[in-house]
């Protein structure tokens, strides 16, 4: 059997384990899955006979029970931890349960990207080392009959036993809500540690690194840390951050991306030097929306009756929005991300924005990945440090622009020639928007902040440090930006 024929064979086995488990809940009982799991094509029958939900039509319809203590409501039980999705499009946290299967399940993947360390050149005390996850509070917040909390600190309080004797930087620190206070205590303890791998999100890291070279007065993190080889993150592309990234590095550490969302661990890298796979076989069956105007409204929200596609009819180098069925109760959720496989043997993938972050006010379908890859290559062209951007559409003489805020410290750019760089590169990387800039995108416009202000915002928001990431496309929240910079 070839690999894709046997990874849908996984994801088939996975949906009928998650039928059978969740057959004698409310949501099993009125979406009959015992009748599904007696039909002849399961698969088939389940697509037909359950709807799709988005957050807000599944928490209207199901969810909101759990919050009122109701049991066996989409999965078997009581759920007791709810995680707080992270982004910033609004001031209202998600709240999308995080059940005892699901934190099995996440336990099991993460160990299993673990083993990938043993691929690099450990040191012969490896068991020495520490691994040091710098993430949300491990200190949640307790509610009536349930916590909620960030993802990360709530798996922080529940991995295995045996972890603590590597993890840093202990539960006292982590438990810590005052992101400030916590990385004063970080810089104060990380001489003391043997740090072997590093996690978290890459805008908060390289702060934490900055301010430990300062405090101690090295040159690089090595020359505290000799032995750190990996650093793992997950939820925004690297490329802003590396080349500064790098520049705290005394030599090269392996790096190694996740796709692990409140919702579930959606995918890792199998190896050093591979891309992120899918994980087929642990608690999630998926389905994929192409992300076209199809199936998508210029806003990024979905029509009715998309195209869903199966695991064996996707193709190479399209965007798919994901669609995922867990055994934290979710069914056929559209969790909101995109992702583009880069072959169909293996389904290595990249994600590559939002639904809801795509700018497309007049046709120019512009993704967060186009916006990755020009700014990358402005970096690199200017030679400059651009950590942070956002892009929001706005209306311009009675057609459309796109107004860009880019991060830098640098203050000698010169912002007309950078404006211009990123227009003709942006028309190169994508024929919708070099069409619509000769129609109805008239103009680009180009405002250059210190990087510091895209984290004043996100401080002002409640959203400093963890897993909080500055949306790329900020159309939701341009008043309020507008404001703040004003």
């Amino acid at each position: 059997m070839k690999a894709s024929g046997q990874y849908s064979t996984l994801q088939e086995i996975s949906l009928i384990e998650l039928l059978k488990k969740a057959h004698n809940t409310r949501f099993g009982k009125h979406y009959r899955f015992k009748e599904i799991l007696s039909s002849e094509n399961i698969v088939d029958t389940f697509r037909t006979s359950v709807p799709i939900f988005d957050y807000e039509t599944i928490f209207s319809d199901w969810w909101y029970r759990l919050l009122e203590g109701e049991n066996n409501i989409c999965w078997p039980g009581k759920v007791s931890y709810f995680a707080l999705t992270s982004g910033t499009s609004n001031d209202s946290s998600k709240r999308v349960p995080v059940t005892g299967d699901m934190i099995s399940a996440m336990r099991k993947t993460a160990l299993r990207q673990l083993v990938v360390l043993g691929d690099l050149n450990l040191p012969s005390d490896v068991f020495q080392k520490s691994l040091l996850m710098v993430g949300g509070s491990t200190s949640l917040l307790r509610k009536k009959g349930y916590f909620e909390g960030d993802l990360s600190g709530i798996m922080a309080k529940k991995m295995p036993k045996w972890v603590y004797r590597f993890y840093k930087p202990g539960l006292r620190i982590a438990g810590e809500r005052d992101w400030n206070t916590k990385m004063e205590k970080i810089v104060k303890k990380a001489r003391r540690w043997d740090v072997l791998g590093v996690a978290g999100v890459p805008s908060w890291i390289q702060i934490m690194l900055e301010k430990i070279v300062d405090h101690y007065e090295i040159k690089n993190i090595h020359e505290l840390w000799p032995d750190l080889i990996a650093y793992s993150w997950g939820g925004v592309n690297i490329g802003p951050y590396r080349s500064s990234f790098e520049k705290l590095l005394g030599k090269p550490v392996c790096y190694l991306e996740t796709y692990l969302a409140s919702e579930g661990f959606i995918a890792y890298q199998h190896s050093a030097n591979t891309h992120m796979q899918l994980v087929f076989d642990n608690g999630i069956f998926f389905e994929f929306i192409p992300y076209n105007d199809n199936n998508f409204h210029s806003d990024g929200s979905m029509k009715e009756n998309p195209e869903v596609l199966l695991l064996p009819e996707i193709q190479e180098g399209i965007e798919y929005a994901l669609l995922i069925s867990t055994c934290a109760g979710a069914w056929r959720y559209l969790i909101g991300d995109t992702v583009r496989f880069l072959n169909t043997e293996k389904y290595e993938m990249i994600i590559t924005g939002r639904t809801k972050h795509t700018l497309n006010l007049c046709g120019e379908h512009l993704s967060v990945d186009n916006m990755n890859m020009a700014i990358e290559w402005l970096s690199r062209e200017f030679n400059v440090e651009i950590r942070e951007y956002t892009v929001a559409g706005i209306k311009h003489n009675n057609y459309f622009a796109h107004k860009w805020y880019i991060g830098t410290n640098n203050k000698a750019i010169n912002r007309n020639k950078l404006k211009d760089m990123l227009d003709k590169k942006l028309m190169e990387l994508n024929d919708d928007y070099r069409t619509e800039r000769s129609a109805a995108l008239k103009e680009i416009f180009v405002e250059l902040l210190p990087i510091s202000t895209f984290y004043d915002f996100l401080r002002q928001k409640g959203k400093e440090g963890g897993q909080h990431k500055f949306p790329r496309v900020i159309n939701q929240l341009i008043e309020e930006w507008e404001q703040f910079l004003s």
